[in-house]
């Protein structure tokens, strides 16, 4: 059974944030609450954010303007960086399917993710843009 969508708590590691998101991001089903996930996530300001989506069972349109509105946040700052951490196979079809894979950096495990977020200099493994 798919899981409905839930927001685990935000872990912060120096200027770095990782945000674990569940269950099933659909289409009108979450629209208020993935506004104010959105909104309350963006007034952390973190340098880097990294969606921890290990656990995510789908994904829809609304999650897929979530994670580019989180993007696109994140990456006007100076430095800014956002990752999308362990897609299931299903969610990274879907990705890949919508071409969010050429925008947005993935990685498939938290020491990359963390490695992709660093400060300039260090080197990044994830895949992506930058």
């Amino acid at each position: 059974m798919i899981q409905p969508l839930s927001f685990g708590q935000v872990e912060r590691r120096d200027d770095v944030c990782i945000v674990p998101i569940s269950g099933r991001l659909a289409a009108g089903l979450n629209d208020d609450q993935l506004r104010q996930r959105a909104r309350e996530i963006k007034s952390l300001d973190c340098r880097g954010l990294v969606a921890d989506i290990r656990a995510l069972d789908s994904i829809g349109s609304s999650g897929i303007s979530f994670f580019v509105e989180l993007h696109t946040s994140v990456t006007k700052r100076p430095h800014g960086r956002f990752v999308l951490l362990g897609p299931s196979p299903r969610v990274r079809e879907i990705l890949e399917m919508t071409r969010l894979t050429t925008i947005l950096a993935v990685a498939g495990d938290l020491e990359s993710a963390l490695a992709y977020c660093a400060p300039p200099g260090a080197s990044a493994t994830a895949t992506g843009s930058r």
